[in-house]
């Protein structure tokens, strides 16, 4: 009887120790697009958040708990973006990093609203994402009505009196950027000669073409991604050499380069702050240097919506939604970006989100670097 009770009482002892060990760890849900055209966007998001998860981690994780990802795929795709919330729901996790694409993460955060689960995306920049007065939606990165005013902006300076085409790709995202530079046009009293869509997937553009020689553009502003605007930059300047473009923030991606070749020299560029240069990143830059990987785009946007979601479970004392979600908007926190906080929206504040790139040899440089 002795040695069974013993027995009894060891077995209660390890099924004890597998009910806490499974109660302390943590699941973050890391959603982007680990496939398809953008794909290279997504990788950028999972490099930073995975790293952001190991450092966390090792220091001991959040409230005494460990953090563990959960990585899913949502093709930058509204259907398969909710498809993805919806395993993430299934999953347990508080915490979302992503969804990158602002077609991905608009329909998406409506289901964490409801599920009571925090959203921070690195790179959806649809202003859309934090206007609807969701309690748990935030980003690190920037909003396209000021990238657009920004394009806008230089489009005023660089080329009045041009005749000025505006073209996107009908998706949240293209179509959003490209709206918020028309509106900022229509404030400054700047026509905009011609005002094109395109289709996501779409590799023939001599229709676009002919309309850019019939009203004489001279300058290109594309919203959109990187697939289209590479091969509408290659075939316009095979037929007009001297035709100038101006893209925003989505074509980041290394193809983009490929794509459209020697035709993109020169092209300037809206996009995030580069944050590789911020002394908070220096140490996170190394490491992810080390692992082979360049923080040119997502990464340490990533990076950061990690920590500021651990220095507020941490500042709250819970990871419940309600008071995580407060405590963002009220706080400061310290990451990669440098000091940053939220504002009512879910906005992030303490930096400028923009700045202006040029691609040169291939890769985009800053405009202070080239200047």
């Amino acid at each position: 009887m002795t040695g069974d009770r013993s027995s009894a009482l060891a077995a209660a002892f390890l099924v004890t120790i597998a009910i806490s060990s499974a109660r302390a760890e943590i699941r973050i849900g890391i959603a982007a697009p680990l496939t398809g055209h953008y794909a290279w966007n997504g990788d950028q998001t999972r490099v930073g958040a995975e790293l952001a998860i190991t450092d966390l981690t090792g220091r001991g994780g959040v409230l005494g708990e460990t953090i563990a990802a959960v990585l899913i795929d949502d093709f930058c795709d509204p259907d398969q973006a909710v498809a993805a919330a919806q395993k993430l729901v299934a999953e347990g996790v508080p915490f979302v990093v992503g969804h990158q694409c602002s077609g991905a993460a608009i329909p998406a955060s409506a289901l964490y609203e409801e599920e009571g689960i925090i959203l921070i995306s690195p790179g959806a920049t649809n202003p859309r994402l934090t206007e609807r007065g969701l309690r748990y939606t935030f980003r690190t990165s920037g909003r396209d009505d000021f990238q657009g005013r920004m394009v806008a902006d230089y489009l005023a300076e660089e080329w009045a009196g041009a005749n000025i085409a505006i073209v996107h790709d009908g998706q949240a995202y293209g179509e959003g950027i490209a709206e918020e530079t028309r509106r900022r046009l229509d404030e400054l009293n700047i026509e905009t000669t011609l005002l094109e869509r395109v289709e996501p997937g779409q590799t023939e553009f001599s229709d676009l073409i002919a309309a850019f020689e019939t009203n004489r553009i001279e300058v290109v502003f594309y919203g959109g991604y990187q697939s289209e605007a590479g091969l509408i930059i290659r075939q316009a300047k095979a037929r007009m050499p001297k035709l100038n473009f101006v893209v925003p923030d989505g074509v980041t991606a290394g193809d983009f380069a490929m794509i459209a070749g020697d035709a993109l020299e020169g092209t300037p560029m809206t996009f995030f702050m580069d944050a590789a240069r911020q002394p908070a990143a220096a140490e996170v830059v190394a490491a992810l240097r080390a692992a082979g990987a360049d923080p040119i785009g997502a990464e340490l946007y990533a990076y950061a919506a990690v920590q500021a979601w651990a220095q507020a479970v941490e500042a709250a004392g819970t990871a419940d939604a309600g008071e995580v979600a407060a405590t963002l908007r009220r706080e400061q926190f310290d990451t990669v970006l440098g000091t940053i906080g939220f504002d009512t929206k879910g906005d992030v504040t303490g930096f400028d989100a923009f700045a202006w790139y040029v691609w040169t040899d291939g890769k985009y440089v800053p405009k202070d670097l080239t200047e």
